[in-house]
């Protein structure tokens, strides 16, 4: 244990290891199951879609979630409930990215020519293009990871990152479950 707390690179190893584990998980049919009875608890459901519809592993999932809600609830719910979860979801993210990643990718970030790197980000173009980028991301159908981290390098205060995360997030599920419901009316 003592040895963990020394590691370095803790946050790099673990966030590796849940994407193994995710992996794992998302193979299983019980989990699966369990996933899909979320459907049936409503706003609550639509809560947990919202979580799960932000990361690149459990994307699929969210969006099956949001789908099976948008047979039986109200479009504009959805996206303001399941906003809310994804900004959970996102927030994570965020934290993970801006308080310990950055850190611990800065030796390998450095080995490869960081600081040219750091120069072209600190650019005025670049400094207000990674966050336009980012919420690009945030508000597609695409998984979020990649935009949260764009905007956590930019080092975007939180709460305007929670704000910008919640209406990106709650229009793009807007945008998917008003579409589901025009599909299959």
């Amino acid at each position: 244990m003592r040895y963990w707390q020394h590691w370095k690179y803790k946050h790099l190893t673990f966030f590796f290891i849940s994407i193994v584990f995710v992996a794992f998980l998302t193979r299983l049919e019980l989990f699966h199951q369990i996933l899909i009875s979320l459907g049936s608890y409503g706003y609550i459901g639509a809560f947990f879609a919202g979580i799960l519809f932000v990361s690149t592993y459990t994307v699929s999932i969210g969006a099956l979630l949001l789908l099976i809600l948008a047979e039986y609830l109200n479009p504009f719910e959805i996206a303001f409930i399941a906003g809310v979860g994804a900004v959970f979801g996102d927030y994570t993210i965020f934290r993970l990215v801006k308080d310990n990643l950055v850190d611990e990718l800065g030796d390998i970030y450095k080995k490869f020519g960081g600081k040219h790197f750091s120069h072209l980000l600190h650019t005025r173009y670049f400094s207000w293009s990674l966050p336009v980028i980012g919420a690009i991301i945030i508000a597609s159908p695409l998984p979020d990871e990649l935009g949260v981290g764009l905007m956590g390098i930019s080092r975007m205060k939180t709460g305007k990152f929670l704000i910008l995360s919640f209406i990106l997030n709650s229009i793009g599920i807007f945008i998917v479950v008003t579409a589901s419901v025009l599909v299959n009316p």
